[in-house]
């Protein structure tokens, strides 16, 4: 069967192509939701290609500055490189800046990169709803490399371990402080922690927090293949850019040639299914006309303790099942 012109196009590097396709599957309209299920479905056997990586850290510890430094220490060794960054949205407005290509000057420039910033919305875990179907459409158009830049540190994170290949944790130099303030559940997600702005009167802070976090990951339990590392560099500086790659590249291999890449995707797309199954079923409460009527009574009447929260959740889903 021909492909359709818009696949067509993503296919042969189509950036303003690329670019449309993301915004329809970022589209909330039932229509726009099947034409983009479509065309994934079309661009699926094109995808899968690409190195995953997910980048997380503290505000304020310069996850822009380093994946400006990375993403071009990568595209010099002849790759392509595509930044999903996901901005923060207004809890108030529910608006986000979406700045992260002023952010990366010289990066949002090079026709090797392609950045899109979106907003976060009402996403869980720092990344936004659509950012696993973004993913395939850039692999899809030809880019090896995907990092998915999130909002930040936070119980949530999860979400990011869920569709990524290398999870990446960026931390400021600082003591034991520090290390109380991270989650020991987010500690257990990452495959590297890199102490970043090693530069300066922090370098000799940055390696001492290096030490912190090398005995802090020793005492939890990696993968048969991969023990997490902790290192050390400075974005602003490019210092250990290239460890920080030849890190990655070296996991990559390791995972490859064991199965445990094929297997973690494998495992992070039945995840994806029953998540979206969970959203979809949401979104039939929220769209029935039943349940619609019936909310506000039980709302006041869960409220004011004359019905157990099971009674009235019974309830919803008898109705929504009723027909």
């Amino acid at each position: 069967m021909p492909l359709t012109p818009s696949a067509d196009a993503i296919l042969s590097g189509n950036r303003r192509a690329l670019a449309k396709a993301i915004t329809l599957i970022e589209s909330a309209r039932p229509q726009d939701r099947s034409r983009a299920q479509d065309l994934l479905n079309e661009l699926l056997p094109h995808t899968g290609n690409s190195l995953r990586i997910g980048i997380t850290g503290v505000p304020g510890v310069g996850k822009s500055t380093f994946i400006e430094s990375f993403g071009q220490h990568v595209i010099s060794q002849g790759h392509k490189l595509a930044v999903l960054a996901v901005d923060p949205s207004s809890p108030m407005a529910g608006g986000s800046i979406l700045g992260d290509k002023t952010r990366m000057e010289h990066l949002s420039r090079d026709p090797a990169a392609f950045i899109r910033p979106s907003p976060a919305g009402k996403a869980l875990g720092g990344v936004a709803l659509k950012t696993r179907e973004s993913m395939l459409l850039c692999e899809a158009a030809g880019f090896d490399v995907v990092l998915v830049e999130t909002v930040g540190v936070g119980q949530s994170e999860h979400q990011v371990g869920s569709m990524v290949d290398f999870f990446l944790i960026l931390l400021l130099p600082g003591g034991g402080d520090e290390l109380q303030g991270i989650k020991k559940g987010i500690l257990e997600l990452a495959d590297a922690i890199l102490i970043n702005k090693a530069d300066g009167e922090s370098e000799s802070l940055a390696r001492k927090t290096m030490l912190h976090y090398q005995s802090a990951m020793s005492l939890l339990s990696g993968n048969d293949f991969w023990k997490p590392e902790v290192h050390t560099c400075s974005a602003i500086e490019r210092k250990g850019i290239t460890d920080c790659w030849d890190m990655m590249a070296r996991f990559r291999e390791e995972a490859g040639n064991c199965g445990a890449l094929s297997q973690k995707r494998g495992d992070q797309n039945l995840h994806w299914m029953r998540q979206l199954t969970d959203e979809m079923l949401r979104q039939q409460l929220s769209d029935h006309a039943g349940v619609a009527a019936l909310m506000p009574s039980l709302r006041e009447q869960v409220i004011r303790g004359e019905l157990t929260p099971v009674t009235a959740a019974t309830e919803i889903i008898r109705h929504l099942t009723s027909e």
